[in-house]
């Protein structure tokens, strides 16, 4: 291996810290995206039977927020609603959308990071193949082509070529992946907000409407 990263040349480099990179970010993606962290299954039904005569105590609520993200979101409602029992509907909906925004941020995290490797390897790998055509030029002489410079330049050419497709194809197949499994989390934590925002108005109580003052007979 250390043989072929000195055949490469100094291209390669960049494209290793990319490989390092974006094998990182692929297994902290699969270990933070897993259903277990975002939306348990169960989690729902279970809340919404917890909730279903009273609204829990501070401490379960704390709890169901270190659940998960749904958990989070969750959480977020009960609060609003808890610190203030006659929140209009217009303001819950407004809690959870802005909580919502928080998991996507959560759920999003480090993938454009791992788009733009897929996107640059290919390029770091063109800028290593133009710098062994520079070599390959530069081994030509009048008094003829010096072949171990010759041989060096096409190393350089190929081995870079190589090695930027061998990042970028994975990486981007790792992207779309991960970019596929938030937009689906994205479309249950919506149906799980609005399925508990519904469940949440039967104990928010409406504010009392204020008497009309008459000034003058």
């Amino acid at each position: 291996m250390f043989s072929i990263i000195q055949a490469a040349g100094w291209p390669i480099w960049p494209l290793l810290l990319c490989s390092v990179v974006a094998l990182t970010l692929v297994i902290e993606r699969l270990t933070s995206l897993r259903s277990a962290r975002i939306a348990p299954p169960t989690l729902l039904d279970e809340v919404l039977s917890v909730t279903n005569q009273h609204l829990p105590s501070a401490e379960i609520v704390n709890k169901l927020a270190e659940n998960s993200v749904l958990g989070q979101l969750l959480a977020s409602g009960l609060r609003a609603v808890i610190a203030d029992p006659r929140i209009p509907d217009a303001r819950l909906r407004q809690t959870f959308e802005l909580a919502g925004r928080s998991a996507i941020h959560k759920l999003e995290r480090y993938l454009n990071t791992l788009g733009t490797i897929a996107t640059a390897a290919p390029l770091l790998g063109l800028l290593g193949t133009v710098v062994g055509m520079i070599e390959i030029f530069g081994s030509q002489s009048p008094s003829g082509a010096n072949p171990a410079q010759l041989a060096h330049g096409i190393s350089i050419a190929l081995y870079n070529t190589a090695f930027g497709l061998i990042i970028a194809i994975p990486s981007l197949m790792c992207y779309r992946y991960f970019r596929g499994l938030v937009e689906g989390y994205v479309l249950e934590l919506e149906q799980a907000s609005e399925r508990f925002m519904n469940h949440l108005t039967r104990f928010t109580q409406a504010a009392p409407a204020q008497p009309v003052v008459r000034s003058g007979p």
